[in-house]
């Protein structure tokens, strides 16, 4: 932990960015020459500038594992850099803070085909919830869904939009078997653990004004609470920080009790700002990972999947169709990726029982 003074933090940041135009250029000429994937440390490892000290590993964290959820080693650098998503939506990441929250684009787009009361609450009742689907019957005549509670709902087709998380465990009981190529397809991909740990506090003790709002970690393990937000801005007034943890780190919080995350929190908020600090007065631990409906936050694109496996993850097997983010051809583990992804889900599976255009084309492996 500890402190750096100005300078070698601005050393640091600068040799980073070097570092990341190196590894986003390497990404280009390795696409360009049709070449195989590395990993994003491969790339690093070509500069011989591979991130190792405190301060240089937070703010590699800060450049990949804060976007990804996962760190360098295993993320591909071929389907990363450069990304789609800020290539086409901008570098800019902003905070959702309306308290309406992102399920407010939820409901927004289910009213469109959805009956709904006057306050706009659904009472369509085609809508099941609270459901948990157990087993899906497919067959070249239609599909059988068992849910917990014995219910039995027949249907011509299926669309499955679990996690990649929930498809890598045996949540859903398929009848028959996935093909081998589908499950193997799903088994490459990576869902991983993004944990947004929010603190409370009784004042506010750290600074705010422009250029306050992150402040990171620089801790000897890497990703030990290493990225820090303080939320003054979005909600002025209600003296909560939030620290970002990932991958074993979010799972390792994840099954300790919330006392012992708030303990090892107060430490490090204590080595930056001193030991006179107030105690949190509580604390937030979202467990995605526990969470068997979930397993995870979002894919992530590791190396050894190519265009062609990422094929097989999105392709329909007979009348059973998967959407969800990690089916989004550019934006995988984004809500954009989701929202997107659905449409062209959608799409495919309309033509297929209204016009009768069924195939689902893979690219040849290597194109």
């Amino acid at each position: 932990g500890g402190l750096y003074d100005a300078a070698t933090s601005k050393a640091a940041f600068e040799a980073s960015e070097e570092l990341s135009d190196f590894t986003t250029k390497t990404s280009t000429s390795l696409t360009a020459t049709k070449q195989e994937d590395i990993s994003i440390l491969a790339a690093q490892r070509l500069k011989h500038q591979v991130p190792s000290t405190p301060i240089e590993m937070a703010i590699d964290y800060y450049n990949y594992d804060y976007e990804f959820a996962e760190p360098p080693r295993v993320t591909s650098l071929q389907n990363t850099e450069p990304l789609a998503t800020f290539a086409n939506f901008g570098d800019d990441l902003y905070f959702v803070a309306d308290p309406k929250g992102y399920e407010s684009v939820v409901y927004d787009i289910a009213e469109q085909f959805l009956t709904v009361d006057k306050t706009g609450k659904i009472i369509d009742p085609r809508l099941k919830l609270n459901k948990a689907v157990i087993e899906i019957r497919h067959s070249a005549s239609g599909v059988i869904v068992k849910t917990e509670d014995g219910t039995v709902y027949r249907s011509a087709y299926v669309m499955v939009s679990a996690s990649v998380g929930v498809l890598q465990t045996n949540l859903i009981n398929f009848q028959p078997d996935l093909p081998q190529w589908k499950i193997l397809a799903l088994y490459q991909f990576d869902m991983s653990v993004y944990t947004k740990i929010f603190l409370k506090f009784p004042y506010k003790f750290w600074p705010s004004g422009n250029g306050t709002e992150f402040f990171l970690y620089a801790h000897e393990k890497r990703g030990y609470y290493p990225i820090w937000q303080q939320l003054e801005r979005e909600y002025p007034g209600a003296n909560v920080l939030l620290v970002t943890v990932t991958d074993d780190e979010s799972r390792r919080v994840e099954q300790q009790p919330d006392s012992e995350t708030k303990a090892e929190c107060m430490k490090v908020l204590q080595d930056m700002f001193g030991k006179n600090i107030p105690e949190a007065t509580d604390i937030l631990v979202p467990r995605w990972w526990s969470n068997k409906f979930f397993k995870g936050t979002f894919s992530n694109w590791p190396i050894g999947v190519t265009r062609y496996e990422y094929d097989q993850i999105r392709a329909p097997v007979g009348r059973v169709y998967f959407t969800g983010e990690h089916t989004s051809e550019h934006y995988n583990g984004y809500v954009h990726g989701a929202y997107l992804s659905g449409i062209d889900s959608a799409n495919l599976l309309i033509n297929c029982a209204k016009k009768r255009l069924c195939k689902y084309h893979i690219m040849p492996k290597g194109t």
